[in-house]
């Protein structure tokens, strides 16, 4: 059996390298933003093969979501979810991401099935989660002030996925280290997904990661929740299937 493990640091500096620069799943794709490639697309003896992202309205308002020039803006409002058109099993993520209101709250979501909670209106799959610095501030309660890691790329299973944290908050994994900008500053997350594990660079350290997730594989799933926030440079490297895979 070959130890994929050991390639996992490759793979990863490829992508440094290059990152730099109603429901129906039969929907057409309504927003086309980001790019898709594959990792033997970017080895050197091959030019890179872009192939556009395309994005799927799931129970959001046709008002959501937006692009001006590079830029997809995101109202908030409703809550929900638009997902990838198509599943991804192991893969980086590479995504840029700006609040603009303060104690702003999103996220994404990986390897989800897309079919949002009809109470919560948001998926299942394990969250990479967006949050405004000032959010700690905004839901202070009885003078008790929410744990300041919490807006600093927490994840988490969510819908019934389970997941262990590498850094415990209950069962949520907190950042060792707080390291996003406040609104009106980009902030860009490098998300390595393999085999149920997942590690979670922010503004380009990694603090954070779970594992043994009990889904690995999913749609990506961008989150409304509440506040604006804008994305750019959207970029996914798929890499080789996984140990348990069907392929």
């Amino acid at each position: 059996m070959i130890n994929t493990r050991k390639f996992l640091p490759v793979q990863i500096f490829l992508f440094l390298f290059l990152a730099t620069g109603s429901y129906s799943l039969s929907q057409t794709p309504e927003i086309v933003f980001g790019k898709d490639l594959t990792l033997k697309d970017i080895t050197p003896a091959r030019p890179v093969k872009d192939i556009p992202l395309k994005w799927i309205n799931v129970n959001t308002s046709e008002e959501t979501w937006s692009k001006k020039g590079k830029i997809l803006k995101c109202t908030g409002k409703p809550i929900g979810v638009m997902r990838s058109a198509k599943e991804y099993e192991n893969f980086i993520l590479h995504i840029e991401w700006m609040h603009i209101e303060p104690g702003g709250n999103s996220g994404v979501f990986v390897w989800s099935g897309a079919k949002p909670d009809e109470s919560s209106r948001l998926p299942d799959g394990v969250e990479v989660q967006m949050l405004e610095p000032d959010w700690v501030k905004l839901h202070t309660k009885d003078g008790v002030v929410p744990p300041l890691a919490y807006v600093h790329g927490e994840l988490f299973g969510v819908g019934g996925v389970k997941t262990t944290p590498d850094n415990p908050r209950g069962t949520r994994s907190m950042s060792i280290e707080n390291r996003c900008k406040g609104r009106g500053e980009w902030n860009y997350y490098d998300v390595v997904c393999v085999d149920g594990v997942i590690k979670l660079s922010v503004n380009g350290k990694f603090v954070n990661g779970i594992s043994h997730s009990s889904r690995r594989k999913g749609f990506l799933c961008l989150e409304s929740e509440g506040a604006e926030i804008h994305f750019r440079n959207i970029k996914i490297i798929e890499l080789p299937a996984g140990m348990n895979s069907d392929q």
